[in-house]
């Protein structure tokens, strides 16, 4: 019966998924011929990697969000060391510091921890629906202590009393698949074959290389951090743990887990390693696409090759290109009026002549009340002196 006190709502699922691949597998190893698929030590052990599979497939956006956090934590780096040496001293100030630059970034840490946290009760599930399997013995809290003739007849959450059976009597070469190494005598009558020699065969090799895949899947990680995080005290820290410690954990802890949770987590590391792989390499092309939309906008911006730059004017206006013949254009405030100003000159005793005002070097002048540039005034600034006509 369901009950959500006792975490039936993660047995549940992590079964139901379990035994579909279960069966699928089941029915095709026992297209083979002479091989029985139900209780086949292949059926059950690609079902738990299956359930990896799934899982991590469930929680595959999720890990890209953690795998950008993961980039983004490393780029804010420079400006949380920044705030630390500000505000070092001030715990309660540091803290709304770095909550108000990661608003403004749209930064959230707890989603770059979703993944690893969801993989917490999904190897716990797994790890209590394995061990329903075999309730003799009384092994571990809680657990019970059945005759091995009820616990063949009693179901496992999706599996059936038949289901159960089958279980126990899959096994490679005298080792049960829901066996481990340093197992109770008591609790090893479920089985129809145990051998204790031949669960050490095939649970060590198995138990190095999910440490082996553990380390690698670590380090690949770690090389892809830049060298401010790495130079974090609590990310190195965090680094050395994942490098050693956890791999030596599956080592050390492997006697006292099953051949199947071994299983797990072998290919939960080989699965994370190759998704790793991917999703970096598709956020590092997403990254390139983008710096080269931004090159293609900045050389679609720039002047073609050879333009001389626009200069600006005197107040501050971008002025346009300079005036080469003198005397065909007028000044700016002339187009304005419409109007073009004469300019007067004495030439001696003769009348007086009009001819236009040459414009100056620059192409523009004020315009004023007054025009020409006779005697006593003082020219403009750049002006060329006029000459009299003789």
């Amino acid at each position: 019966m369901f009950n959500w006190f006792s975490l039936d709502f993660i047995y549940y699922p992590v079964s139901g998924i379990m035994w579909v691949w279960y069966k699928i597998f089941s029915f095709l190893i026992g297209l083979i011929p002479g091989v029985y698929g139900p209780s086949n030590f292949f059926s059950w052990a690609l079902a738990v990697v299956f359930l990896v599979f799934t899982l991590r497939a469930i929680l595959y956006r999720p890990f890209v969000r953690q795998i950008r956090t993961t980039r983004q934590m490393q780029e804010l780096q420079p400006q949380i060391k920044a705030l630390q040496k500000k505000y070092g001293k001030d715990r309660q100030r540091l803290a709304l510091e770095m909550q108000k630059l990661q608003r403004e970034h749209g930064f959230n840490p707890i989603l770059g921890c979703l993944p690893m946290l969801a993989q917490i009760p999904v190897f716990l599930g797994l790890f209590h629906v394995l061990r329903s399997f075999n309730r003799t013995g009384g092994y571990g809290i809680g657990a019970q202590n059945l005759p091995v003739k009820v616990n063949r007849e009693l179901p496992n959450y999706f599996f059936s009393a038949e289901d159960v059976g089958h279980f126990l009597d899959a096994h490679l070469f005298g080792a049960p698949i829901g066996a481990w190494i340093t197992q109770s005598e008591a609790s090893t009558e479920a089985f129809t074959e145990f051998n204790r020699a031949t669960v050490a065969a095939v649970a060590i090799p198995i138990m190095l290389a999910a440490g082996i895949a553990t380390y690698f899947n670590s380090r690949a990680s770690i090389s892809r951090q830049s060298p401010e995080a790495a130079a974090n005290p609590q990310t190195a820290l965090m680094n050395k743990l994942a490098l050693y410690v956890f791999p030596m954990g599956v080592i050390v802890g492997g006697p006292f887990l099953p051949i199947a949770i071994l299983i797990y987590w072998f290919s939960n590391n080989i699965w994370t390693f190759g998704q790793q792989h991917y999703v970096f390499a598709m956020i590092e092309r997403e990254e390139e696409e983008k710096k080269r939309q931004q090159l293609e906008r900045r050389a679609k911006n720039a002047p073609p090759p050879g333009a001389k730059p626009a200069k600006a004017r005197k107040g501050g206006q971008t002025g346009s290109a300079k005036s080469t013949e003198r005397g065909d254009e007028s000044t700016d405030a002339e187009k304005d009026s419409g109007a073009t100003t004469e300019v007067q000159e004495p030439a001696g005793d003769s009348a007086a002549a009009t001819e236009p005002r040459a414009s100056g070097p620059s192409g523009t002048q004020k315009a004023s009340g007054k025009s020409g540039s006779g005697p006593g005034r003082t020219p403009r600034p750049g002006a060329r002196p006029k000459k009299r006509k003789r």
